[in-house]
């Protein structure tokens, strides 16, 4: 046990946090300082695993001994690119956008250890489809929730799954923002077994 590497999770999000906290390995937390502005033409998927690999990166170079964990997530609305809404105003245009759609939310986690020179990256997309919802039913739930924070405008752990008709997915915390499996066998790959 005590020849583990540190584990640090490259991100400020507190869903992030909570997700991983369900290992029950020891880690901390470091905010990344990467740029996740698009580039141009760039497709949700690739946006997605350029910045979970970009934020791993940037906190292992800080901590190059530790295993560093980075994700990213982008909701991706027949190919456009919808990120987290910040305002009352854009939640409301998201959310009227993806109503009667399948909305597939790209969910990307990544791990580098620069010590080892370890290196994974990972995919864990969600299909949610949501129901044809009436301004009136967007309007209550976001002040219900106020979901300014989530890319694309709702949390599916929370009242947010009122608006959802379906989900389709084989990683089921990836819709949350870290899939839980497949960081599982990174770290495994990693060397630091969970259940070890």
């Amino acid at each position: 046990m005590q020849n583990r590497p540190a584990l640090i999770l490259g991100s400020t999000s507190r869903y992030r946090r909570e997700l991983l906290e369900r290992l029950r390995l020891p880690f901390t937390v470091a905010a990344p300082d990467v740029d996740e502005t698009p580039l141009p033409g760039e497709a949700p998927a690739a946006l997605a695993r350029r910045l979970a690999l970009a934020k791993a990166r940037a906190v292992a170079a800080l901590h190059p001994q530790a295993i560093v964990i980075g994700s990213d997530q982008v909701a991706d609305l027949n190919g456009k690119s919808l990120g987290k809404p910040g305002t009352h105003e854009r939640a409301v245009e998201q959310l009227r956008a993806m109503r009667g759609q399948a909305v597939v939310f790209q969910t990307a986690v990544a791990v580098v250890c620069q010590a080892t020179g370890f290196e994974a990256q990972d995919l864990a997309p969600v299909t949610v489809r949501f129901r044809d919802l009436s301004d009136a039913e967007i309007e209550a739930y976001l002040r219900a929730e106020e979901p300014y924070d989530c890319a694309g405008s709702a949390k599916s752990e929370a009242l947010g799954i009122a608006l959802v008709s379906a989900m389709e997915s084989d990683d089921p915390t990836a819709l949350v923002g870290l899939p839980l499996i497949r960081l599982c066998a990174m770290l495994r790959a990693a060397g630091l077994d969970p259940l070890s």
